[in-house]
């Protein structure tokens, strides 16, 4: 059980809710809550962060568009990374002319490889590394950063913004977290927060309070209603890459949170499966491959396979333009079939490094079918347009609505409740926008859903949270 007590506060309410995604922030003074332009004139900005060779970072779009620009049209040529040489003696340690021993010099080489025009390393999604214990220091060039490094900038850009708009020093603020990160340890959660805990702090964020993503949710909901009491509410935050629920109960001024439950389930892995499922038949998957191999003609399923990851994790795509990858393509392509206009595309992508051009266009898409029965997937860079009715993408998608679907039997038997017994749906996240995961909440909760500021309700409830100093209490 947890319980946040109100207590009175003189301070200014700060919420930070730091995404895998994107970010966003708010600042409470007691009456007005205000949602800071991050990216201006945009409240929500990309989680990204972009080192260069001379260990200058960008952060949010501007970091985007510097990976793309540097990348497109850029042939990556990898080497192997000489870690060191190894000395082997030949005998006792001096020759028989009194000098050092003849020995043999052998370069020693790691597994890495360096890719020597590489002009920048992009990181975006950082916050899922949090919670994976082997993983503390990441390799950028010739230098080694530790995780916290990485995301400091981005916090310390957020600061910055909300320094400019309150016209003071920030050095609080209540942080959000999902109710479980990434990975599988059993100290994952710990350790995450830890490690964000710190990077606030090297950002300039020293006094901290937590609260999870869901609750700051509910909190910012239950501001704007001041008047309901003895509410059981259910709160869904399905965002780009968890999905969390909680179930908590509003009695006078105090909040008492039953229960909390969090996937690793998010709108990235929707995109991905659209990806696959659209836009890999038209580079080539599936098509087969027929060539000349030490005299005898070949043919196979073209190895589509060995593209795919480096397909859809759009910040790594840019690997692709190596020759083991683009020479298959070109003589694919170069056969006069059907298919040779998929590998043409394939191609193009790759030498242009429009992986992130083609999930913008999938979010596009996505968001058209919330709110049209038939929406057109467009990527004009490599000459795709495909209508999809809205059965179909709930079809493409529904392995994925039945983890949410468990998820939320799995939040009630936690809580100990019947779907029944729910007062209150809460449903915010830029992934319960999606009309299957609207239709499966008013299924099981009829008339009782409310949509509630899909983008920013974390960020405002984390700033209510901190002006009224919220207490995050130990789940017991």
């Amino acid at each position: 059980m947890q319980e946040y007590s109100q207590r009175p506060s003189a301070r200014l309410g700060i919420g930070i809710d730091f995404g895998t995604s994107n970010s966003a922030a708010a600042i409470y003074d007691g009456q007005e809550l205000l949602l800071v332009k991050l990216a201006e004139p945009q409240s929500i900005m990309p989680s990204a962060n972009y080192i260069d060779r001379q260990y200058v970072s960008a952060i949010g779009q501007k970091a985007i568009s510097d990976y793309i620009s540097g990348n497109r049209g850029r042939k990556v040529e990898l080497s192997a990374e000489l870690l060191g040489e190894a000395r082997s003696g030949t005998g006792g340690g001096e020759s028989a002319m009194g000098g050092p021993g003849e020995s043999d010099t052998n370069k020693v080489y790691g597994q890495a490889f360096n890719d020597g025009s590489l002009p920048g390393r992009l990181f975006r999604g950082t916050k899922r590394l949090l919670g994976n214990t082997l993983i503390d220091r990441i390799a950028i060039f010739e230098r080694s950063f530790r995780l916290v490094a990485l995301i400091t900038p981005i916090l310390v850009g957020i600061r910055q913004a909300l320094e400019a708009a309150t016209g003071r020093g920030v050095d609080h603020a209540c942080i959000g977290h999902p109710v479980n990160f990434e990975g599988s340890g059993s100290e994952r959660n710990n350790i995450a927060l830890e490690r964000l805990g710190e990077s606030y702090g090297h950002a300039g964020i020293t006094q901290q309070s937590f609260c999870p993503e869901p609750t700051a949710a509910t909190l910012s909901y239950l501001h704007n209603f001041p008047h309901s009491n003895n509410e059981l509410v259910l709160t869904v935050d399905f965002g780009g890459g968890t999905l969390d629920f909680s179930v908590l109960r509003r009695s006078g001024s105090t909040f008492e949170v039953e229960a909390t439950h969090g996937i690793a389930l998010g709108g990235d892995r929707i995109d991905q499966t659209i990806f696959r499922q659209l836009v890999f038949p038209l580079l080539g998957k599936g098509e087969r491959w027929t060539r000349v191999v030490d005299g005898a003609e070949v043919d196979t399923l073209f190895p589509f396979g060995e593209y795919e990851e480096l397909l859809i994790n759009w910040p790594i795509s840019y690997m692709l333009n190596q020759n083991k990858y683009t020479a298959p393509v070109m003589q694919r392509m170069a056969q006069s079939d059907a298919a040779a206009d998929k590998f043409k595309r394939l191609y193009d992508l790759i030498q242009q490094n429009y992986s992130y051009q083609i999930f913008e266009a999938i979010k596009a898409f996505k968001a058209e079918l919330s709110v049209q029965e038939s929406a057109v997937l467009d990527i004009p860079e490599i000459d795709i347009q495909v209508e999809v009715e809205r059965w179909d993408f709930e079809a493409m998608i529904s392995p994925l609505l039945f983890e949410f679907e468990q998820a939320i039997s799995r939040i009630l038997d936690k809580a100990g409740y019947q779907a029944g017994d729910i007062d209150l749906v809460l449903r915010t996240g830029g992934s319960s926008l999606i009309p299957a995961v609207k239709d499966i909440l008013d299924n099981q909760f009829a008339g009782k859903v409310v949509e509630h500021d899909p983008f920013t309700s974390v960020a405002a409830g984390l700033a209510i949270a901190d002006y009224y100093q919220y207490a995050e209490a130990e789940l017991s």
